[in-house]
């Protein structure tokens, strides 16, 4: 926050919302909008992204922030008095990762929108903080999806889990249904302003094409609101009834590791697993959400016995193995001759990374030379930041020679001459060195 007097008393009072709502847990908060102030506006404007995509207004950030105190002034005006008018979001479509041919929408609001979004998030968040479980990891601080995969890692390995679970949510997003979800915001939250607001969003319409709609369910496409709005919606329905419900029921050990709507369970014994999986579809109807039944599988994961190896043991009961956030999971051999749990990058991920760099290269084949390498320099990096974990390296190594190769390939296109000869590339990439494949997130010995 801004360190005026003002933005001070605004934290202030946001760190009593959070006493509160950690000390009493069933409380419901009647008044919240008085943290709806010029100081939270502030924040959430320096907060959102200024080089995004622009909503049905037109509107850049750049815009915005050229009459900056009155225009926050007048949201704030609007959003107290109840006089705000969310507009539609503006939905594009883009192309769908692992389905050639096929797309998926993408919601873009308006600035003025992501602002207000994200101060009544930042709103929300004070109580809702205090009410997730640990099992709950996206879009949320210090639960990044590299410490939901560690977390699942070291599970899967300390409770000596046998099966696991892997469930897909059918277009979670596009089917929450929002009588259900002010239900259970109406648990916590009874503030007039920032219900009214959340509503606004929730019936504001999607602009495509020309067409306006106004779905029934879902939530807000592309809003800043929206992930805290399904981790609310998932906290209730999922995570509050595994923990309070189901693990006391069972034989044997279990855990939750829930990203956004991507979950999976680890289960100790085979007929815990059988029946948390029968269980499910029907928990998930009652609240009108459906479970994929061709994604969602049950696949066994022990550690394997003599005689058998992973994914092709003789026994029906032999390890698999399953994604997660974008990380194949198996059983692999240690130095020693043990066995360990490993990740690595999923076979789906891998082809589409490369993809996509060919994309780039062909779209780009006439740019200058140390164009493209600034841009495969960044792409590269943001790889391995993203899937450098440990025990990963030969996937990434994987990835950097196929950037080799599109490079090379790229700029042999380029003249109708004779291809690049390996000398000339070689010398090119002295002068213009990409960066090699590096571990970035340590968990245990590689």
């Amino acid at each position: 926050m801004p360190g005026t007097s003002n933005s001070d008393n605004v934290y202030t009072q946001r760190l009593r919302i959070e006493t509160l709502a950690e000390r009493h847990p069933e409380m419901s908060f009647t008044s919240l909008n008085h943290l709806l102030q010029i100081e939270s506006l502030d924040f959430a404007f320096d907060m959102t992204r200024k080089d995004g995509a622009t909503g049905v207004d037109g509107q850049t950030a750049q815009d915005y922030e050229a009459d900056l105190q009155a225009n926050l002034q007048s949201l704030l005006d609007r959003a107290k008095a109840g006089t705000y008018q969310a507009p539609p979001v503006r939905r594009v479509r883009i192309p769908k990762d692992g389905a050639p041919g096929e797309t998926r929408p993408l919601g873009i609001p308006t600035f003025e929108d992501k602002v207000l979004q994200r101060a009544v998030a930042w709103i929300l968040s004070a109580i809702y903080e205090q009410d997730f479980h640990s099992c709950s990891y996206g879009f949320r601080r210090f639960h990044s999806a590299h410490k939901a995969v560690k977390d699942l890692h070291a599970g899967l390995q300390e409770l000596n889990c046998k099966w696991v679970l892997e469930v897909d949510i059918r277009k979670f997003f596009d089917t929450l249904d929002h009588s259900v979800l002010r239900e259970l915001l109406h648990r916590r939250v009874r503030d007039g302003v920032l219900l009214r607001l959340i509503g606004k969003w929730l019936n504001a319409g999607v602009l495509e094409e020309g067409l306006l709609t106004y779905p029934e369910t879902g939530s807000p496409q592309g809003g800043v609101i929206s992930p805290l709005l399904a981790n609310v919606y998932l906290h209730y329905v999922l995570d509050e009834w595994f923990l309070n419900e189901v693990q006391p029921r069972l034989r044997g050990q279990a855990f939750l590791i829930r990203y956004a709507d991507d979950f999976v369970i680890g289960f100790t014994h085979e007929e815990d697993s059988q029946r948390v999986q029968a269980v499910l579809p029907k928990r998930f109807a009652k609240y009108g959400l459906t479970i994929h039944p061709e994604k969602t599988r049950l696949v066994p994961f022990g550690r394997p016995q003599p005689g058998e190896s992973p994914q092709s043991g003789p026994s029906a009961t032999a390890p698999g193995t399953f994604d997660f956030l974008g990380f194949t999971h198996y059983w692999a051999r240690t130095r020693r001759g043990g066995w360990v749990v490993r990740v690595k990058t999923a076979k789906t991920r891998l082809r589409r990374a490369i993809t996509k760099i060919t994309e780039w290269c062909d779209r780009h084949m006439h740019d200058p030379p140390p164009l493209q390498w600034a841009k495969l320099r960044q792409k590269l990096t943001g790889h391995y930041g993203y899937y450098g974990v440990s025990g990963n390296y030969r996937s990434l190594a994987s990835f950097f020679a196929a950037v080799l190769r599109i490079w090379r390939r790229s700029l042999s296109r380029r003249s109708q001459k004779a291809p690049l000869s390996t000398k000339a590339y070689f010398q090119l990439l002295e002068r213009l060195p990409l960066p090699k494949p590096r571990i970035v997130h340590r968990w245990y010995g590689a």
